[in-house]
């Protein structure tokens, strides 16, 4: 999700995600995807891959997780405010929020606030 300088927040997305959601039963794929037809797809960059590693190599994402570091490093990478996620085992872990703060900005990136849709939808009034 994108806060533009109206305090309106947009929906984003990536290609990573597309893929997730592309895959399982193919009813629910489908439903998925048609959600995501119209959201504007981030830029994925070479210089930006190099954050996902080192999320790994700082413990932020464990190395059996390489495509959840893919998606903060997206995210962190495009300037994106907030990653919504129900993935409480890797991105939404308590355990490794300050790590992967830590790390985004070590990289030279504003860390995304991580949470959930119920999280997101119940505070968006009170900004």
């Amino acid at each position: 999700m994108v806060d533009d300088c109206t305090g309106a927040i947009h929906p984003v997305t990536s290609q990573l995600t597309i893929d997730e959601c592309g895959d399982g039963d193919p009813a629910a794929a489908s439903e998925r995807l048609d959600l995501l037809k119209d959201v504007p797809l981030l830029d994925e960059s070479e210089e930006a891959e190099q954050l996902a590693g080192l999320l790994i190599a700082n413990g932020a994402v464990p190395a059996s997780a390489p495509r959840d570091a893919l998606h903060i490093e997206t995210a962190a990478a495009n300037g994106v405010q907030f990653i919504v996620t129900w993935n409480f085992k890797h991105i939404l872990n308590p355990h490794l929020q300050s790590r992967i703060a830590e790390t985004c900005r070590e990289a030279g990136y504003i860390p995304p606030v991580i949470c959930t849709p119920e999280q997101l939808k119940a505070t968006e009034d009170d900004s």
